[in-house]
C-alpha cells in the first residue's frame, strides 16, 4: 500500500505535519526513531500552554493526540534509504522493511557538535545551552560564560546581553571570529572577552560554577550559552539532490516544498536558527498544508 506521505522525524515538526495531515484524512507513515536532538533538555521553553515541560511530555502528549487519527502510523525504526519510484519514494528501514508513499518530508532536524571543552556534555542541556530566547531567563542576572569559536560569536554575546550583564565571552583559542569594530562594541559594554582556551568546568550535578582558562586563571560563572556546529541529523536531503540555504538548511520554499519535487522539509532541517519546539511544530503545519494542496492538485 502506499500511503500519502512518510514523516521523516518524530519530533515537533514531525508530529504537527502528521496531525495536520491526519486531520486532512491523508494516509501518512511517521518514522521516530526515539533519537531526538534535544534529548539533554530538561524543559521546553517559549511554546505557549506548555511552557517548561520536559521534551518527552511534550513528546507524549503529541503522540496521544495523533493516536486519534486512524490514517496516521508511527512507526518506531530508522529510516535507512529512501528511493524515488514512479509513483512517489520507496523508504526502507534499518531492519529491512520496504514502505511506499507519494510524498516525503524531511524532519529529522539536526546534529550538534560542541565546541572542544573538557566535559561539557556534563553541563550542556543543564546549565549550558545555545539559545536565549529558550534558556536566558532561567540565567537572567547571572555571571555567564559565552564559548564561540565562530563567526556568530558576536552575535550570540550581543543577544544573551538582554539576559545578563555579566558576560566572559570566550573564542576558546579561535582569533578571527570578531572584527575591530565587534570588540569596541562589546567591551563598550562591559562585555570581558578572552581568546584563551577553556581547559575546565567546574561544578556539580551538571551546575557550572566556574571555568578555568589556560593560563590557569579561575573565572565564576554559573551558566552560559554555547555555539555548536549544526549538522543535518540524516542524510536524506543532500542524497535526495535538495538544494541547501545559506545557514546549510534545506532550502524551502513558504510551504516546505524543496527544490525536488515531492520532497519537503520542516524544523530545524530547514530552518536551523533559531531551534525552537514551537518555530519547528509551526513549520511542519505549514509543510503538511503545502503536501495536502499538491495532493489535491495531483488527483484533480
Amino acid at each position: 500500500m502506499t500511503v500519502d506521505c512518510a514523516i521523516i522525524g518524530g519530533g515537533p515538526a514531525g508530529m504537527n505535519a502528521a496531525l495536520v495531515l491526519g486531520r486532512a484524512r491523508r494516509g501518512v507513515i511517521l518514522f521516530d526513531d526515539n533519537r531526538p536532538r534535544n534529548a539533554v533538555t530538561r524543559h521546553t521553553h517559549g511554546f505557549l500552554t506548555r511552557d517548561g515541560v520536559t521534551p518527552g511530555e511534550l513528546r507524549g502528549l503529541a503522540q496521544r493526540e495523533l493516536a486519534a487519527y486512524p490514517s496516521v502510523a508511527v512507526k518506531r525504526q530508522r529510516v535507512t534509504v529512501i528511493q524515488r519510484a514512479v509513483s512517489g519514494f520507496h523508504i526502507g528501514t534499518a531492519d529491512g522493511s520496504w514502505y511506499a508513499a507519494r510524498k516525503v518530508l524531511l524532519a529529522a532536524g539536526l546534529r550538534e557538535t560542541l565546541p572542544q571543552v573538557p566535559n561539557i556534555n556534563n553541563y550542556y542541556g543543564r546549565s549550558l545551552f545555545n539559545c536565549p530566547y529558550c534558556d536566558g531567563w532561567e540565567l537572567r542576572d547571572r555571571p555567564l560564560i559565552i564559548i564561540a569559536d565562530g563567526m556568530n560569536a558576536f552575535t550570540l554575546t550581543r543577544l544573551a546581553y538582554q539576559w545578563s550583564k555579566d558576560l566572559l565571552l570566550c573564542t576558546n583559542g579561535a582569533r578571527r571570529t570578531l572584527t575591530d569594530e565587534d570588540l569596541q562594541k562589546l567591551q563598550s559594554r562591559g562585555i570581558r572577552i578572552t581568546r584563551q582556551r577553556v581547559v575546565e568546568l567546574g561544578g556539580k550535578d551538571g551546575k557550572l560554577e566556574f571555568i578555568r582558562l589556560e593560563d590557569g586563571k579561575r573565572v565564576r560563572a554559573t551558566g552560559g550559552f554555547v555555539s555548536p556546529i549544526w549538522q543535518q541529523a540524516a542524510p536524506f536531503g543532500e542524497l535526495l539532490g535538495c538544494m541547501t540555504n545559506d545557514q546549510g538548511g534545506i532550502q524551502t520554499d513558504r510551504l516546505g516544498r524543496t527544490s525536488v519535487y515531492g520532497v519537503y522539509a520542516a524544523g530545524d532541517s530547514s530552518v536551523i536558527a533559531p531551534a525552537q519546539a514551537v518555530i519547528a511544530a509551526g513549520e511542519g503545519s505549514k509543510a503538511a498544508i503545502g503536501i495536502n494542496a499538491d495532493l489535491i492538485q495531483e488527483d484533480f
